[in-house]
Order: C-alpha cells, then sequence, then structure tokens
C-alpha cells in the first residue's frame, strides 16, 4: 500500500476517528487533560506503526501530563483500537504533541497588537 493511496487515506481516517473516540470516552487517566484532540493521524504503509499528533489546550503542564498518560496507556489503547478496527496488524501507536493550533493562536495576538499599534499611530499623526 503506498502512503498517499486511497486505502491509506481510508485507514488513516478511520484510525483517526477511532482514537479520538477511544481517548474521549474510553480512557480514565487523571493526567489526560479533558480538552484534548487528535489532531491528525499517520498509519504507516504496512500497517505496524502510527503517529498520532494531539492537540491540548491548556499550558504546558497540562500538555506534558496529557502525553505522560497517553504514553502510558498506550497498550490499553491499541487493544481497544484493535477491537474496534479489524486490520491485519494492529500499529503500534507514538503520541507526539502537536502544538500547532497553540502557534496560529500566538501569531494572530501578535497580528492584532501590530494592527492595534500601526491603528494607534496612524490617528496620532492624522493619516487615513
Amino acid at each position: 500500500m503506498r502512503k498517499n493511496s486511497v486505502k491509506n487515506t481510508r485507514v488513516n481516517g478511520e484510525v483517526h476517528r477511532v482514537l479520538a473516540e477511544i481517548i474521549r470516552s474510553e480512557i480514565k487517566d487523571p493526567r489526560i487533560h479533558p480538552m484534548t484532540s487528535v489532531v491528525t493521524v499517520e498509519v504507516a504503509p504496512d500497517l505496524k506503526t502510527c503517529k498520532a499528533w494531539i492537540s491540548v489546550l491548556g499550558d504546558e503542564e497540562a500538555q506534558n501530563s496529557t502525553i505522560a498518560g497517553l504514553r502510558s496507556a498506550e497498550g490499553y489503547i491499541r487493544s481497544l483500537l484493535a477491537k474496534k478496527i479489524n486490520m491485519r496488524n494492529t500499529p503500534e501507536i507514538k503520541f507526539i504533541l502537536d502544538q500547532s493550533i497553540a502557534y496560529g493562536v500566538s501569531m494572530t495576538k501578535k497580528i492584532d497588537e501590530i494592527n492595534r499599534e500601526d491603528d494607534a499611530r496612524h490617528v496620532e499623526t492624522g493619516e487615513d
């Protein structure tokens, strides 16, 4: 199976959906923050490994504890994934903290701040 094939895209989508459902409703670890979401999933073409990018809405401590909780529950999550999805191999999951959402929010704040400063400068000088 090639990396960008239709089958691989469907497998990625199904693993993404089920993994998000498992994290949301099946895992009871108190370290896992309630505002945790699966951003994207990339299953290897041989179905042996899977990278799951996880986003956590919270401070750095919440993010680190959530990733630690997910890594400790990795075997349990994998067994639930095997029960819910019938695949030849159940991939070994590697959780990766995705900070792209937080980065986007910080960039938006910086852009808004620059726009406010620019507007204030135009008001002071009387420019349009």
